[in-house]
């Protein structure tokens, strides 16, 4: 393994790797390696999905939170762990806790999706809600730390913590040993820094290719500025991955052993999760689905075979509503049109017969008659509709037009 510092040792090490893998038989499962045949079809190459969404906990977290606490020292145990987040690592934690016969403290944002608190309480840890955002909730949890004397157990910048996540590399390795290519979700970049150890330490032919949220992409100015640099207000519907700033370890990692940081948008993520959950059959979240969002952006992209990690499957419920309206209207499946016309009767039956005649499906109706912005004899309508695609949505569009009707964009 060579690293740009000749003069500093490298921060994790495939023995590390080996070891933590050691540690995790009968705790993480070995999870499954799912091939995609639409996925395999546009790449023009095999495709294969490593389902850490089916990990103990819903996500890969477990394996690093459980190395960084089984390393401690029984002092340390005795003081107890104390972390921060918004779901996946606060889950992580709380189990790796209780198989350690340890007690967990977890500071969550006010914020936080009520089904990830309640799981994080059910794994066992004492669940503390401060703050709105991760970093409030991150300084609550280290004031915590210093006051009570508990381990702070950081969710990736910690050698334990990326040795721990490079098991998956391993498990890579084993199930697809032909692999030529591996894409992995970044956030702070534990994941992906593990599996580069693991990986380029045993087989340095393969290319490993990081995927951010265009809206939340840290890492490529960091890379470009040789350090890692902060991104204001990351925005990003993939909370997993909403990170403000690398971690100094999986930083040093990445810029070395990384072949590519490449950059999905929202629109790509949403369309990523419609398509696991729908041709994979898999519940996966934002976060988890970023890999798959790179392989829909740029097919042509990535050599084959290739293995895409979804990271994770606690997706809220309220916010998959919302992510799958958003991937079916990327899609042209869903469309949303505002339109003017004259309040009178049956101008509503009107106007629906119109939508019957091009076959839209209609899901919602929203019909506002007293409005400032509407003259007197005027009606404003809402429509939700169930559409075939991006043709078919202008063929709607055009056919309420060449009917009279005014379309507000």
């Amino acid at each position: 393994m060579s690293y740009r510092k000749a003069d500093l040792l490298p921060p994790v090490t495939l023995d590390d790797v080996r070891g933590a893998q050691k540690m995790l038989t009968g705790v993480a499962r070995v999870t499954a390696m799912e091939g995609s045949r639409h996925l395999s079809q546009l790449v023009g190459a095999p495709v294969h999905l490593k389902c850490e969404n089916l990990q103990r906990t819903g996500s890969f977290k477990l394996r690093g939170a459980y190395v960084r606490i089984a390393g401690l020292l029984p002092e340390e145990r005795a003081a107890g762990v104390v972390a921060a987040s918004a779901g996946n690592h606060a889950q992580g934690v709380a189990l790796a806790s209780s198989l350690l016969g340890v007690d967990s403290t977890v500071f969550m944002p006010k914020g936080a999706p009520l089904p990830k608190i309640s799981a994080t309480r059910d794994y066992g840890a004492e669940v503390r809600l401060h703050g709105q955002v991760v970093d409030e909730t991150l300084a609550a949890a280290e004031e915590y730390a210093a006051e009570t004397g508990a381990v702070f157990i950081h969710p990736f910048d910690h050698a334990d913590i990326i040795a721990g996540q490079g098991t998956v590399g391993l498990e890579i390795l084993e199930q697809c040993p032909e692999v030529r290519t591996i894409v992995v979700g970044i956030g702070g970049g534990g994941l992906a820094a593990g599996i580069a150890v693991a990986v380029k330490a045993i087989r340095p032919d393969v290319r490993i290719v990081g995927v951010q949220a265009a809206g939340a992409a840290a890492y490529p100015p960091s890379l470009a500025a040789g350090h890692p640099v902060s991104v204001e207000n990351p925005a990003t519907m993939a909370d997993g991955i909403r990170v403000g700033r690398p971690g100094d370890v999986p930083f040093r990692i990445i810029g070395d052993l990384v072949d590519e940081v490449r950059t999905v948008t929202e629109d790509e993520l949403s369309t990523a999760l419609l398509l696991c959950l729908e041709r994979a059959k898999l519940v996966v979240e934002p976060a988890g689905a970023s890999p798959v969002a790179a392989l829909l952006s740029d097919p042509g992209a990535f050599e084959g075979p290739v293995v895409a990690v979804l990271s994770g499957g606690n997706v809220d419920p309220v916010l998959m509503q919302r992510v799958l309206r958003h991937g079916m209207a990327a899609q042209g499946r869903y469309l949303a049109v505002r339109l003017r016309l004259t309040d009178r009767p049956g101008a509503l039956a009107t106007l629906l017969g119109v939508l019957s005649v091009v076959d839209a499906n209609v899901l919602d109706v929203s019909h506002v008659r007293t409005d400032p912005r509407l003259g007197l004899t005027e009606a404003e309508v809402e429509l939700h509709l169930e559409t075939k695609g991006p043709v078919h949505c202008a063929e709607v569009g055009q056919a309420l037009r060449e009917a009279g009707y005014t379309v507000i964009d």
